[in-house]
């Protein structure tokens, strides 16, 4: 089954690789950002979610079945998050009254489970392996917010919806706000370039603890499929690859693929976004010398994300039975999610 699509976040790395198996699927699509990069197959529409004018006119000759919102925007504070990131919800589907809208989904995340970014994997939280049917933490939290604004549009228009819960998405995109595969990649070249200890950056329970992350390319798989299904309607689902493993043993295969040895875990953190904080001007000059596409750093890495996902004092895993039971058997391993990566930066000039 195919339909016509609208993708808010489309320059994302949800959205990019949704875009691509969607138009590669045989659907009609449209991709929403501020400043939309060129995908093949892909009908670009300039908006601000936060602007209900210029929705309502970009969005006025668009007529989606099947609606994907993959983007948020980062406030100072969490009431500020809920306040900005529940409005772009309301105010997208408020744009497309006109629209014959068979299903709505939603990506947020294991901040579900793990809490905000203020109060980021504390006080009293659910077991692991998360499960779709552990209930909401008693905090704010924007995906709460952004998940009603779904639910009370469904209710009054009459389409389905699903909400998927990645953990830590690895792909390809640039500038994106959270994107640990492109941040890694572009730590460990300035740590071939300068010599410097390939260290991992995290809390000891990631490094010895079991992990897992979500291959973007799957998660798109994901999308089309709960969007299509029957079965899976109004429904919420984890999205991850489907294996575990630690970061003592992915660290080693990251530095391998660069060719460095990975440095002794000094059994505290050592955070990115201070290991990498004077690193803009060296950056700068790779970038000229081997003629990369970003030479600004600021643009490329997000490691204050990288560091509250590596940092985090508890064991994360994910369980995925829910979608297996309903149909979906997808299958990535991670090694090779984060190898794929830094091959295509590597051949698109965004490494060395």
């Amino acid at each position: 089954m195919t339909g016509t699509a609208l993708i808010a976040g489309a320059s994302g790395i949800v959205g990019n690789n949704l875009a691509r198996h969607l138009v590669k699927a045989g659907w009609a699509v449209h991709g929403l950002a501020r400043r939309p990069v060129a995908i093949d197959g892909v009908t670009p529409v300039v908006a601000d979610l936060t602007d209900p004018a210029s929705l309502h006119t970009a969005l006025a000759q668009v007529r989606p079945t099947h609606v994907f919102i993959t983007t948020w925007m980062r406030q100072a504070t969490e009431a500020e998050n809920c306040r900005v990131n529940g409005a772009m919800v309301r105010n997208l589907l408020g744009a497309l009254d006109h629209a014959p809208l068979a299903h709505v989904a939603l990506v947020t995340g294991l901040k579900h489970y793990l809490g905000p970014f203020e109060a980021y994997g504390q006080g009293v939280l659910p077991q692991t392996p998360f499960r779709e049917d552990q209930g909401r933490l008693d905090v704010e939290n924007f995906y709460y917010v952004q998940e009603d604004e779904v639910f009370a549009a469904a209710e009054r228009r009459g389409f389905s919806w699903s909400v998927h819960r990645p953990h830590t998405i690895v792909g390809y995109a640039l500038g994106n706000a959270m994107n640990m595969g492109v941040t890694l990649a572009v730590y460990a070249s300035l740590c071939r370039e300068t010599g410097r200890p390939f260290l991992f950056p995290g809390s000891p329970q990631q490094w010895h603890g079991l992990t897992d992350v979500t291959d973007a390319r799957l998660l798109a798989r994901h999308l089309a499929w709960a969007s299509t299904t029957p079965a899976a309607a109004n429904t919420a689902f984890n999205v991850v690859d489907g294996d575990v493993f630690r970061w003592s043993w992915m660290w080693a295969r990251v530095a391998e693929w660069f060719g460095l040895s990975p440095a002794p875990y000094p059994e505290r953190p050592t955070p990115l976004e201070r290991q990498m904080a004077e690193d803009a001007p060296l950056w700068r000059d790779i970038a000229s010398r081997e003629r990369l596409i970003e030479p600004d750093l600021d643009r490329l890495v997000s490691p204050w994300h990288t560091d509250a996902d590596l940092g985090r004092p508890i064991e994360v895993v994910t369980d995925m039975s829910r979608s297996r039971r309903l149909g979906f058997l997808d299958y990535q391993p991670s090694n090779d999610s984060f190898c794929d990566l830094f091959a295509r930066l590597r051949a698109e000039k965004v490494i060395p």
